[in-house]
């Protein structure tokens, strides 16, 4: 029986994309490997946002067409948004790869590996019909589970390619995600994450808050949460929805890109540093205790100290939880890449360490900040010591906890003892009698 490795780059969609090729290729009657050497096949399901990202594909591919001991090899797939996008780059430099499929096309990979085994497979369509009716059953890892509800992108942002390499935004219809959402619960799951391009864009006959309150009717469900939003798309009724549903986390990933007004419009993002600031402060009216999560952008085309004056400000107004932040890469194809005034890297770089030192400032003060509170976790790992176990707080902060009698998948009432940029450290709290609790 041949076996099978899927190696993610990338973002949450593209870890729910590997887990759902996973399925597919177990269905087909594949064995998962340990690691790239024993496997058989070799899925490298790619993302194209970062100019590094793409090259991390060639250098695995480089080490993949190596023969082995025996003198044999894998068989190679190219999947992801690389694959999409740079189909016949990646066929003229990289020959040995036996399959190139796009993230709509992916549930044709078990066609497309037999197809390959006369001559090299490609299918970089983007079919009309949706793609999830064709894949099988899921098989849950953990107690936290995905959930795309949401593909593409209409918002055409300047820098970026995903409307070019995941197409239009659609959504899936209701009774099919309830229907997933209800075989992971059934399957141990008890969190599950809401994904999608622009997740708050969903519009499966109700929108995403109607989306999360049905799904926190399921009894076994503990907890929902959603990324990535777009700050165009944050309604009223999604915000009400931190307010009125317990399950709901108070945490958002609302993703500014930078500080700047003037930027945003060259960026095409459809709000405004204003617009974002409203959003934000009407969802903390309604739920004080939310953590906010960003991702920004450096050294975009034209931008200025001024400008990079205005995402430090906005840093410190937000006082983010946490933040991603990367230096512009022009992506071939985008409008960006053309316009003029393109930042030179060693400026790129120097503004880079600023922010992210500044980031990690108001991480450390709002992990500072929970210092003293009762929250449930959820258990996910192991920890370093013996008895130590690593959870999610509601605010998705790492909590070190020391209980060796707890598992995997528990929900663990604790105080936050410590804080650090990254993680807490917390203890178990004593089980209330169930007299008191009542």
């Amino acid at each position: 029986m041949s076996r099978y490795l899927v190696k993610s780059f990338g973002c949450q969609m593209n870890v729910y994309d590997s887990e759902r090729m996973g399925d597919l290729l177990a269905a087909a009657g594949h064995d998962p490997a340990e690691s790239p050497e024993t496997a058989d096949i070799v899925v490298l399901n790619t993302c194209h946002i970062r100019e590094k990202a793409a090259e991390k594909l060639y250098s695995d591919i480089g080490r993949l067409r190596q023969p082995r001991a025996d003198g044999s090899r894998p068989v190679i797939v190219a999947a992801g948004c690389v694959a999409q996008a740079e189909g016949e780059e990646i066929a003229r430099r990289a020959p040995q790869v036996d399959v190139i499929v796009g993230p709509l096309a992916y549930h044709r990979l078990p066609q497309l590996l037999e197809d390959a085994k006369t001559a090299r497979a490609i299918d970089t369509d983007m079919p009309a019909e949706p793609k999830f009716a064709a894949l099988p059953p899921r098989r849950v890892q953990g107690a936290s589970a995905f959930l795309t509800v949401q593909e593409g992108c209409d918002k055409f942002c300047t820098f970026c390619v995903v409307p070019y390499t995941r197409g239009a935004e659609t959504s899936r219809p209701l009774a099919d995600l309830v229907a997933e959402a209800e075989a992971l619960v059934a399957a141990g799951a008890v969190e599950i994450t809401l994904i999608g391009q622009n997740v708050n864009a969903y519009h499966g006959g109700i929108g995403l808050a109607g989306l999360i309150a049905r799904l926190a009717e399921i009894p076994a469900l503990k907890r929902i949460r959603y990324t990535t939003s777009h700050p165009r798309d944050m309604a009223d009724d999604l915000i009400a929805a931190h307010r009125d549903i317990p399950k709901l986390m108070p945490y958002l990933h609302l993703p500014v890109q930078s500080g700047s007004t003037r930027i945003l419009k060259a960026m095409n993002r459809a709000h405004t540093r204003d617009s974002y600031l409203a959003s934000l402060a009407a969802l903390r009216a309604v739920r004080p205790d939310v953590a906010i999560s960003g991702d920004f952008i450096v050294g975009f085309p034209g931008e200025t100290d001024e400008d990079f004056a205005d995402t430090l400000s906005i840093v410190r107004e937000v006082g983010y939880a946490q933040a991603y932040s990367f230096k512009y890469s022009p992506r071939p194809g985008t409008p960006a890449a053309a316009m003029a005034d393109q930042i030179p890297e060693a400026l790129k770089d120097a503004r880079l360490a600023e922010l992210q030192a500044l980031i990690a400032t108001t991480a450390q003060a709002f992990n500072t900040a929970t210092i003293g509170r009762t929250c449930e976790i959820l258990l996910e790992r192991p920890g370093r010591k013996p008895g130590q176990l690593i959870g999610k707080t509601p605010w998705l902060q790492s909590a070190y906890i020391t209980a060796p009698d707890a598992r995997i998948g528990d929900l663990v009432r604790v105080r936050i003892l410590d804080a650090g940029p990254n993680s807490v450290e917390a203890e178990v709290l004593p089980l209330q009698p169930e007299s008191a609790a009542a």
